[in-house]
């Protein structure tokens, strides 16, 4: 197994749909076919959403979600083949996420939506699945996975942090190569997540697209303020979190306190709160970093790219001044991790998430 083609398919937090990049690698050596990205269905998004939640009838929703999610994914695959001239027997296989509606590894389990046999048996290619439950069995957050990715693709001559800007945003901490310093990491609070949230509440688009929306508002100090409270802020990394904690609930709470606020004056200030708490964050895990370096659908958010350019001192980059789309790295590094689950290689970093040691991540369905 000197080269091995992989897929990496990811639908993150955001719920937009699912990017799908096709990586072969070589004798240590790693070349992106090519992508495709397959929006969600608003009936499937809506179903989605709904399963991130309480509520009712779960199980029967459950059912019928992953059977339309597999369906999905294995478009979204069609698709890659066709567009890159890949054959199924040409594919190892392929490395699937799935679709998070419960992180709880505080309770010793996570939960993502999927049904990888399903996958299998439409597309005729391997399937690997269920890969952060491994990383929390042994004692870890289960994430963030993709440090171990940014390691092998991004690691420099100066310190630098990956950031990846999704529903949740999560930083890489990459010592310069050759420190006998650790990488570390952890999500740092929400990302895109909220900010996508109040512009489908207020405008109707699923994301406010270049943070237009945000930059006719104004930050509101003292809603900021109530929303950097929160105790999450404060933890040291390992942490990892998602829509159980910054959920419309926990949204509405906070603007409750705070009313009369116009919806420009909110989208403005939720954009400063991804900003200031991803620039604490670096502050506080990565002091030696010279480089911050995008990668995500917020990575084209210019309003909170701007945010972010003024509370770090150092050069801000994105994962494309390194030749990887910054659409491409997340699902990449599944096929990254569908990869080393072949070769029987871990695929976490405990340093990153706390897990008792390297472990292989994943789990095989045969087509």
């Amino acid at each position: 197994m000197t080269t091995l083609t992989t897929i990496g398919l990811m639908s993150g937090t955001s719920l937009d749909g699912t990017d799908a990049v096709a990586v072969r690698f070589d004798g240590g050596r790693m070349s992106r076919l090519g992508r495709v990205y397959l929006p969600f269905p608003d009936s499937l998004r809506e179903q989605l959403y709904a399963l991130t939640l309480p509520g009712d009838n779960e199980i029967e929703r459950m059912g019928d979600a992953s059977v339309a999610l597999a369906s999905h994914y294995a478009e979204s695959v069609r698709l890659l083949l066709e567009k890159t001239g890949l054959t199924a027997a040409g594919v190892g296989a392929i490395g699937v996420h799935g679709q998070t509606i419960r992180h709880r590894p505080e309770r010793g389990f996570t939960v993502q939506l999927n049904h990888p046999a399903l996958l299998a048996e439409l597309t005729g290619i391997d399937v690997v699945a269920d890969l952060r439950s491994r990383d929390v069995a042994a004692g870890g957050e289960g994430a963030p996975l993709v440090p171990a990715f940014h390691a092998e693709c991004f690691s420099g001559e100066v310190p630098r942090v990956i950031l990846n800007i999704g529903g949740i945003a999560n930083i890489s901490v990459l010592p310069a190569r050759g420190s006998d310093e650790p990488v570390t990491g952890g999500d740092t609070g929400p990302g895109n997540m909220l900010i996508d949230l109040w512009s489908r509440r207020t405008t109707g688009a699923p994301f406010d697209r270049d943070g237009t929306f945000a930059a006719s508002g104004r930050v509101d100090e003292a809603l900021l303020a109530d929303f950097l409270e929160d105790p999450y802020f404060a933890l040291g990394f390992p942490k990892s979190t998602g829509r159980e904690l910054f959920s419309p609930a926990w949204l509405d709470e906070h603007l409750a306190r705070h009313p009369n606020l116009s919806a420009a004056d909110v989208a403005r200030t939720l954009t400063e709160l991804t900003a200031r708490t991803i620039a604490d964050a670096v502050r506080r895990f990565a002091p030696a970093a010279r480089e911050l370096v995008l990668c995500g659908g917020g990575t084209y958010n210019r309003t909170l790219r701007q945010a972010i350019s003024r509370q770090f001192a150092g050069r801000l980059l994105d994962t494309g001044d390194f030749g990887v789309d910054p659409m491409e790295v997340e699902a990449a590094a599944f096929a990254w991790l569908a990869e080393r689950f072949l070769r029987r290689l871990p695929g976490n970093l405990p340093a990153v998430t706390h897990a008792a040691g390297p472990r292989i991540l994943g789990a095989l369905y045969p087509h």
